[in-house]
C-alpha cells in the first residue's frame, strides 16, 4: 500500500511542477513587450503509477519539458511577405525623393522655365522681347537641367552609400545568427530545449528578411541553417559575408555586391537590397537618361535652325547651345552669344525686319521631334513626370498592400505565439492555486506523519 513518505513525494512534485509554472508565467510577463520573444508553456504528465494488487495507484505530476509557442508557417509567411515589403518600400522612398526634386506641377519648374523659353523666341519674333531676354532665360533653363543632373546623380551616390550599409547590416546579423547557433546547439545537449535562444535566432531572421532574400531550414541537432538562393549564407556556426567591389560607372564608383573573397556577384536578391540596387542601376539611370534625351533634342533642335540664320552683325552659322555639350549634366548656352548677343539669329536672309528664324525656334514648341516625331519637347517631358507618377503611385500602393499583408500575418502569428497578459494573469491565479494546494497537501501529509511517529503506540501509556 502507498504510505505516507511516498504521499510527501506527491506533494513535493506538485510543488516544484507548480512552482516552475508560476515562474515561467512571470518570464512571459516581464517579456510581453520584447521583440520575437513567444510565450512558454510547460508541459507536464502525470508519473508512472505503482502497480499495487487493489489497482493502479497515482504518484504525482513530472515536468516534460517547457516548450515556446510558435507557428512555423505564419513565420515563413511573414518573412516572405516581409522582403516584398522591404523592397517596395525603399523604392517608394526612392521615387518619392524624385518627385520632389521635379516638384510638379509647382511654380518654376523645368516646364515653366521650358515654356518662358519659347515664350522668350515668340516675344522676340514680334519686337516684344530683347535677345538679353533670351539668353537669360537660356541660361535659367540650362541651370535648371543641370539641378535636377546634379540631385539624380547624388541621390544615386547616396543609394550607394545605403547599399554598403545595409551590406554591413546583413553580415553582422549572420554573424550573431551563426553565434546563436552555437549557444543552441551547446545548451541543448541533453534534449532540453534553449528555447529564449530560439526566439532571439528567430527575430533575427526576421531582421534579415527585410534586406535580403533568405530562406531557412533547421537541422537535427537544432542548428538553423539561412539560405540565399541555393548558398547558405549561414551554415551552422559559420557565416559567410557579402563584401562590396568598386567599379566605375559615367566617371562615378559603384559598389557591386559580391560574395567576400571571390568574384562572384549576388544575384538572388530580394527585400531592401532589391529596392536600392534597382533604384541605382534601373530607375535613376533611365530617369537620368530620359532628361539627357530631353537636352539633347533641345540642343540639336534649336542649334539646327539658329546656324542658318543671321544675327544684327551679319554673323552665320553659329549655334546657340554650345554643341559639345549634349546632357542635362553640362548643357549651356554658347559663350560666344553670352558675350556677343548681337550674334543671336533671327533673320534667315539677314535682311532687317526679318524675324524668321526667331519663329521658326518658337514653333518648335508644337514640333513633333522626339519618340519616332510622335511627341514634342514638352509633350515627351510632361510624359516622363506622368511615368514618374504613375510609377510612384504604384510604389506607395504596394507598400500600403505589403504594410497590411505583413501587418495581419503578425497579428496572426501573435494570436498563436504572443503573450496575453489576460491570460497569463488567469494561468498565474490557477497556479498559485494549485501551488497553495500542494503545500497544504504536504503540511497534512506532514501531521499524518507526525501522528504516526509520536502518538501511535502510548494507549495505556
Amino acid at each position: 500500500m502507498p504510505g505516507l513518505i511516498q504521499g510527501l513525494e506527491i506533494g513535493r512534485r506538485a510543488l516544484m511542477t507548480h512552482q516552475l509554472s508560476l515562474t515561467t508565467t512571470g518570464h512571459n510577463i516581464a517579456n510581453v513587450d520584447t521583440p520575437g520573444y513567444t510565450r512558454q508553456r510547460v508541459m507536464v504528465s502525470a508519473t508512472m503509477p505503482e502497480i499495487n494488487p487493489i489497482g493502479m495507484i497515482g504518484t504525482g505530476i513530472q515536468v516534460e519539458d517547457i516548450k515556446h509557442v510558435r507557428d512555423l508557417f505564419l513565420g515563413q509567411q511573414f518573412r516572405q511577405e516581409n522582403k516584398s515589403l522591404g523592397q517596395w518600400s525603399y523604392r517608394e522612398k526612392v521615387l518619392t525623393e524624385i518627385e520632389t526634386m521635379f516638384s510638379e506641377p509647382n511654380e518654376n519648374t523645368l516646364s515653366d522655365i521650358l515654356n518662358e523659353f519659347w515664350d522668350s523666341w515668340s516675344a522676340l519674333s514680334t519686337y516684344d522681347g530683347t535677345r538679353s531676354n533670351v539668353l537669360a532665360v537660356a541660361d535659367h533653363l540650362a541651370a535648371s537641367f543641370h539641378q535636377l543632373s546634379e540631385e539624380l546623380t547624388r541621390l544615386r551616390q547616396s543609394i550607394d552609400e545605403d547599399i554598403q550599409n545595409v551590406t554591413k547590416e546583413v553580415n553582422r546579423l549572420t554573424a550573431e545568427i551563426a553565434q546563436v547557433n552555437l549557444e543552441v546547439v551547446s545548451q541543448e545537449i541533453g534534449d532540453t530545449s534553449a528555447n529564449d535562444l530560439r526566439d532571439r535566432r528567430d527575430y533575427l531572421v526576421d531582421q534579415l528578411s527585410t534586406l535580403i532574400d533568405v530562406n531557412t531550414r533547421e537541422q537535427e541537432n537544432g542548428e538553423l541553417t539561412v539560405y540565399v538562393g541555393a548558398l547558405a549564407i549561414v551554415n551552422g556556426p559559420e557565416s559567410m559575408e557579402i563584401d562590396v567591389r568598386e567599379t566605375n560607372v559615367d566617371g562615378h564608383p559603384i559598389h557591386d555586391l559580391v560574395w567576400k573573397g571571390t568574384a562572384i556577384t549576388l544575384t538572388n536578391l530580394n527585400g531592401q537590397l532589391k529596392g536600392l540596387t534597382d533604384a541605382r542601376d534601373k530607375i535613376i539611370p533611365r530617369y537620368l537618361d530620359e532628361l539627357n534625351t530631353l537636352a539633347r533634342t533641345l540642343v540639336e533642335q534649336v542649334n539646327a535652325i539658329h546656324v542658318t540664320g543671321y544675327g544684327l552683325n551679319g554673323s552665320t552659322g553659329v549655334s546657340f547651345f554650345d554643341p559639345f555639350c549634349l546632357e542635362a549634366s553640362n548643357i549651356r548656352v554658347n559663350r560666344d552669344l553670352m558675350n556677343d548677343p548681337s550674334k543671336i539669329a533671327t533673320s534667315a536672309g539677314g535682311e532687317v525686319g526679318d524675324q524668321e528664324i526667331a519663329v521658326a525656334i518658337s514653333k518648335l514648341r508644337d514640333a513633333r521631334v522626339l519618340d519616332g516625331d510622335s511627341l514634342t519637347i514638352n509633350d515627351y517631358y510632361n510624359a516622363l513626370i506622368g511615368t514618374m507618377g504613375v510609377e510612384a503611385n504604384e510604389a506607395r500602393s504596394f507598400t500600403s498592400n505589403f504594410e497590411l499583408l505583413v501587418q495581419q500575418i503578425d497579428y496572426a502569428r501573435q494570436s498563436v505565439q504572443g503573450v496575453s497578459l489576460d491570460e497569463e494573469m488567469t494561468n498565474m491565479v490557477k497556479f498559485q492555486q494549485a501551488y497553495d494546494a500542494a503545500a497544504r497537501f504536504i503540511t497534512a501529509m506532514d501531521q499524518a506523519l507526525e501522528t504516526v511517529i509520536s502518538d501511535m503506540g502510548i494507549v495505556g501509556r
